[in-house]
């Protein structure tokens, strides 16, 4: 039988009796999350290395997922634990175990082909090119895929899932048009001032989708995520931190010559290092550590609340220990021996981290309700600089994004001449027309009422934005070899025609 969708984001505290009442809803909400297309999709996306390339045993966004949503289970239960300190604290805010799984299962739906690269090709395409101001983010997507564009038999679009579970799906709380002028110089993650301005990084709905997004938080406060959101976030965090790691010395991208130069170069000229201005730090030159340095300066300037030298340097030997002199001492060939390595490595990190997670400080905006103890916080920065440092700026990854782009601008380009071909566009997928028709219902809505701080499209643009947004959401479901199939069949090369599949 069709539900109710649940208007309850429980804001307040939650007594058992709620809890238990609420319980099978929520279970509800993590099937349907579960079973839909979208979450299978993920085994096909890329995390940040690409499977063929590197071997089955890469993450993808789908496996990726499932060790969030683990991570994630485990610090909500002992947030909860009838023996923990924190148990008053999360009831106070509402943790229920089964809302922060869902919450992590979903937090991915919205991502693209291609991994970050197609977020920010996809985003520039919307804005540049179909005329969408919002553009596109992978967060905001995954809250238009389980309100508008996934199906469930309990409602005509969309899931259909409970408030408090897409309150907690939504990690940025707002719309690309957020005021937080009057914010002050301490913003949250997600924004940024540049100039004195306020500048929209990261946000959780577009305009079509502020409406459904303000309704499921109701009283909450526009900056503030829930608790249950709260654990997700840190959870994502602390999976890809390790999670990257592991993949790229599967994958023999992780060169320890490399990073041991430069943990020991900052170890040995700290003095030297912090004497350079930013020019020189970032100068071809610059000696060994000065990355790190880079980064040392970066945390105070962005986290001033929690960034600590000492804590830093302690950090930098924990990891240096362990990752350096450790797991990357040796080259991974697949044994056993390596094998039974990179798991110790990686479930004593990951027991390490979860076990860390304590409620934050009041009243900083840069924290969700829960944070890392100091300790655990810069060591996470660190082992995602590793990352950062060491493989996403390597030319020939560089080199092969590039080539990514090219495809999804393709893909977007030749969509939307096909779908305003006055001759040949009755002809286009009937998904790619749904998509569409689905979008400009919603610009037609978001012009009879508005909510408020979001821009109200005018009446002549309601149909050429419905195109822009059905094509972004149409080329964003696709896998990765979904997004080739379809560039090269636009293209005229019928090389991979049959693997486009029934998205078509």
């Amino acid at each position: 039988m069709p539900t109710e969708r649940s208007t309850r984001i429980f804001a307040e505290p939650r007594s058992s009796v709620e809890v238990t009442g609420e319980h099978s809803q929520f279970r509800l909400d993590l099937e349907r999350i579960r079973f839909s297309p979208y979450f299978s999709r993920l085994s096909a996306v890329t995390q940040v290395i690409a499977q063929p390339g590197a071997g089955p045993l890469i993450h993808n966004r789908l496996t990726h997922s499932i060790k969030v949503t683990a991570v994630a289970r485990a610090i909500a239960v002992r947030l909860t634990d009838a023996a923990s300190p924190t148990r008053a604290f999360a009831l106070e805010h509402g943790c229920d175990a089964v809302v922060v799984q869902a919450a992590a299962s979903a937090h991915d739906l919205g991502h693209p082909p291609f991994g970050h690269l197609g977020e920010r090709v996809l985003d520039r395409l919307a804005r540049e090119s179909l005329g969408l101001a919002d553009g596109f983010e992978g967060n905001a997507q995954t809250y238009r895929i389980i309100t508008a564009l996934d199906v469930s038999e309990a409602a005509p679009r969309g899931l259909n899932l409970t408030a408090a579970v897409r309150s907690a799906v939504a990690k940025y709380p707002w719309t690309r048009f957020v005021d937080g002028d009057d914010l002050g110089d301490a913003l949250p993650r997600g924004l940024r001032r540049v100039d004195g301005a306020v500048e929209v990084v990261k946000f959780s709905a577009y305009d079509l989708d502020a409406a459904d997004l303000g309704q499921a938080r109701g009283s909450l406060t526009t900056m503030e995520q829930t608790l249950e959101c709260s654990v997700m976030d840190i959870a994502d965090d602390i999976a890809y931190s390790i999670h990257d790691v592991d993949d790229f010395y599967r994958a023999g991208l992780l060169s320890h010559g490399a990073v041991a130069r430069e943990f020991r170069g900052w170890v040995d000229r700290t003095a030297e290092l912090r004497a350079l201005d930013s020019v020189e730090l970032a100068a071809r030159s610059a000696p060994p550590g000065a990355a790190l340095e880079g980064l040392r300066r970066k945390l105070h300037r962005s986290d001033p609340w929690i960034a600590d030298d000492d804590a830093f340097a302690d950090a930098i030997g924990v990891v240096a220990d362990d990752l350096v002199d450790g797991l990357l001492a040796s080259t991974f060939d697949g044994s056993i021996t390596s094998e039974r390595a990179l798991s110790s490595f990686t479930n004593r990190w990951i027991g390490h981290l979860q076990t860390s997670v304590v409620p934050a400080p009041p009243g900083v905006l840069r924290s969700g309700l829960v944070t890392l103890d100091r300790r655990a916080w810069h060591e996470v920065e660190i082992l995602k600089f590793v990352h950062r440092h060491f493989i996403l700026d390597r030319a020939d990854i560089t080199m092969y994004q590039r080539g990514l782009s090219r495809v999804l601008t393709r893909a977007v380009k030749g969509l939307s001449a096909w779908v305003t071909d006055e001759v040949d566009g009755h002809r286009v997928p009937q998904r790619l027309r749904e998509l569409v028709e689905i979008a400009t219902d919603g610009y037609a809505r978001l012009r009879r009422t508005p909510p408020d701080g979001v821009p109200v499209p005018e009446l002549a643009d309601v149909s050429s934005l419905g195109i822009g947004r059905g094509v972004i959401d149409y080329v964003a479901s696709l896998s990765d070899d979904q997004a080739l199939a379809v560039s090269e069949a636009i293209d005229g090369r019928p090389d991979r025609l049959w693997e486009i599949g029934q998205n078509l």
